[in-house]
């Protein structure tokens, strides 16, 4: 089995920074690309920032300039630094992998999430 694991929400002040860390654990045997998703129960889904496994990065304007997504590949670890905080980037964050892992025998190509960790933006 594979699970992802999210670490470092939490409250913080308008202006404040938060790390937010993802670990990807199980029978994995690569992971191509990671990213940070939010969610409020206002809102669909949105992106936040995505790594390929070679670093590149993306960003939605909302968040750039504010935000940096890092990974750890021999750890199977993505970061979000969040620097700038607004109320408005309060929200459930999520990690999702890309990931093939090895299960009974086979090799499995899957895309995963994690549980999901509340940052919360307020004074």
């Amino acid at each position: 089995q594979v699970q992802l694991v999210e670490s470092g929400g939490g409250l913080v002040q308008p202006g404040g920074s938060l790390r937010l860390s993802c670990a990807a654990s199980g029978s994995i045997l690569s992971i191509r690309a990671m990213g940070w998703y939010r969610q409020t129960p206002r809102k669909q889904r949105e992106l936040v920032a995505t790594i390929t496994r070679s670093g590149t990065t993306t960003y939605p304007d909302s968040v750039k300039g504010r935000f940096t997504i890092s990974r750890d590949n021999a750890k199977n670890t993505v970061y979000l630094q969040m620097n700038s905080l607004k109320p408005e980037d309060t929200a459930v964050y999520y990690c999702n992998a890309d990931l093939t892992y090895y299960s009974g025998g086979y090799t499995v190509r899957d895309n995963y999430w994690g549980q999901g960790t509340q940052v919360t933006v307020s004074s």
